[in-house]
């Protein structure tokens, strides 16, 4: 069948082989949700970040006009949502990696909307914390090199170690954990986010081998400091030599098929129907 858009002039209609009768199928419509969620959007500044109970679609922004995660009506989130592996795999495998005794763990799903704010990809890190001690922290956006990071490692690790230990340490439910956290212009330390202590939690610049085993975990501290055991590993992008390609290119189309899906390429959508017509005289 063909799916038809509510609200539609004219809606195509697709004839199922052997049958005489356009079968037309009405796209699903969820009133209420939908104005809860436009409510929400409006409360937050017109414009969210979205996510389910741990993932956000990060692989599929691509795919969004804007090219970013930034979503300012439902339909936004549907499209990054639909085009997300990390959102399938929650929704179809939620517990992977995950050992419990209960044969049947029970889940409600949860969309979770943030306001949305432009953060500077290079002021954001990872944090991974073993039996409630700060092991490591990494880079973000360990694609690119950042001469700051480079130059100010030691007060970041710093600042970040005593943002843990004075808002966090020993209040969160669980003892291994991660927490990403984002640190401004004014040297100040922002909470963005919470993940498991495992591997469906990307490790950046660590592996989880080390982090689960402490192996080549040896902090970098200076005299008189901390002792290695409570001091984290700080690990960043050292120079433009080593800078790599993003982790999620593998999750998108080819440049030529987004241009014609999307019409910015006229003259591929041109050759690309003349190749069509082309093969088609060939038969």
């Amino acid at each position: 069948g063909t799916l038809v858009v509510s609200g539609r002039e004219d809606p195509p209609s697709h004839a199922r082989e052997g049958s005489d009768d356009a079968e037309e199928i009405q796209a699903p419509e969820f009133p209420e949700f939908t104005a809860k969620v436009q409510e929400a959007i409006s409360s937050l500044g017109g414009s969210v970040f979205p996510k389910l109970n741990w993932s956000a679609p990060r692989d599929a922004y691509w795919i969004a006009m804007n090219s970013s995660l930034k979503c300012k009506a439902l339909s936004d989130i549907f499209l990054l949502f639909k085009s997300s592996d990390f959102i399938t795999r929650d929704l179809t495998q939620p517990f992977i990696h995950c050992t419990d005794d209960s044969p049947d763990p029970s889940l409600d799903y949860e969309l979770v909307l943030r306001k949305w704010c432009e953060l500077i990809p290079g002021a954001e890190f990872r944090c991974f914390v073993k039996e409630n001690k700060l092991i490591g922290i990494s880079q973000r956006d360990y694609t690119q090199y950042y001469d700051h990071i480079s130059k100010q490692h030691e007060e970041i690790c710093r600042s970040i170690q005593e943002f843990f230990k004075k808002h966090i340490q020993y209040k969160f439910l669980d003892e291994d954990f991660v927490f990403d956290v984002y640190r401004d212009s004014r040297g100040r330390t922002w909470l963005i986010d919470f993940n498991p202590f495992g591997e469906v939690t990307d490790s950046l610049l660590f592996t989880w081998e080390e982090l689960t085993s402490g192996k080549n975990l040896k902090g970098d501290h200076g005299e008189g400091e901390a002792t290695e055991q409570d001091y984290p590993v700080f690990r960043c992008t050292n120079s433009k030599v080593t800078v790599q390609p993003s982790p999620y290119l593998s999750y998108r189309l080819p440049k030529d098929f987004v241009d014609l899906s999307t019409g910015e390429d006229v003259h591929k959508l041109i050759d690309f129907l003349k190749l069509v017509r082309s093969n088609e005289n060939n038969f």
